[in-house]
């Protein structure tokens, strides 16, 4: 069964896009077939990989719309086995279009229908805010990842969002679990990185990833240059933390979805 993985977190400058990158990345060059759906306006995820959406009806918002399938603007990277649905900034737009559609949660689970047999994981890029787009990730995904990014501003959300997932859950997806809280950008030379990590792991236990993802200037540069950080430093401290995160996804599938790494 495919794990489509919605990556989100309402607060902006969290790691949210680079995680999604790095970690579909990391699970393609191990051999899973991954499929990163961009549905943040601001099209990071795509560009971020050399991408861009060819015009905005060849994009997620087409598919949202119903003027193209999600095949049809799916693009391969220089990564084997990882493909990219692109976004575009009329993309913004579609929260008001879908406000007033009937169904509107559902839309992106209808255009994903079909087309996840091609691929293992999928991974949905939310925007940072909790809107209509970011509702039809979590009820499109099974299983929702959190980055957090180890300062205090970047937990006063957090709740609100675990609130979010939980409503979700409720009304509209009853599969739909958290996967799991990842704490990014961490400084481990500061008293307030680790102060903030601590204080996360006291609170909310198992639910928090053991891999941290360490402020790396390299994680930085690299969307510059249109790669995942597997591919632009495969030897630095941000590349072995996203490999360690994606060794830790995999073995957190549900039951009976387990298979080892490149098998």
């Amino acid at each position: 069964m495919t794990r489509v993985i919605a990556v989100a977190n309402q607060k902006g400058g969290v790691g949210k896009t680079t995680t999604a990158i790095n970690v579909a990345a990391c699970l393609a060059e191990a051999g899973f077939a991954t499929l990163l759906v961009d549905l943040d306006p601001q099209g990071n995820a795509g560009s971020g990989l050399g991408l861009e959406a060819e015009s905005a009806e060849r994009s997620v918002y087409g598919v949202l719309g119903g003027q193209v399938s999600l095949a049809e603007v799916t693009q391969p990277t220089t990564v084997e086995s990882l493909w990219v649905v692109p976004a575009c900034r009329d993309l913004a737009g579609a929260e008001v279009e879908l406000a007033g559609a009937e169904n509107r949660e559902f839309v992106l689970r209808g255009a994903l229908h079909g087309a996840l047999d091609a691929y293992e994981f999928v991974f949905v890029d939310c925007p940072p805010s909790l809107g209509v787009l970011t509702v039809n990730g979590l009820t499109a995904a099974h299983e929702a990842l959190v980055p957090v990014q180890a300062e205090y501003f970047a937990l006063e959300g957090l709740a609100q969002l675990l609130g979010t997932i939980d409503l979700v859950r409720e009304r509209v997806n009853p599969d739909l679990r958290l996967l799991g809280i990842v704490i990014t950008m961490l400084d481990g030379r500061t008293r307030l990185g680790k102060e903030v990590a601590a204080e996360v792991r006291a609170h909310l236990g198992g639910d928090v990833f053991a891999t941290q993802v360490p402020r790396n200037v390299r994680l930085g540069e690299a969307p510059s240059h249109g790669l995942p950080i597997s591919r632009y430093d495969p030897t630095c401290a941000g590349s072995d933390a996203y490999f360690d995160l994606a060794k830790e996804i995999v073995t957190r599938a549900p039951a009976g979805q387990r298979r080892p790494s490149g098998g």
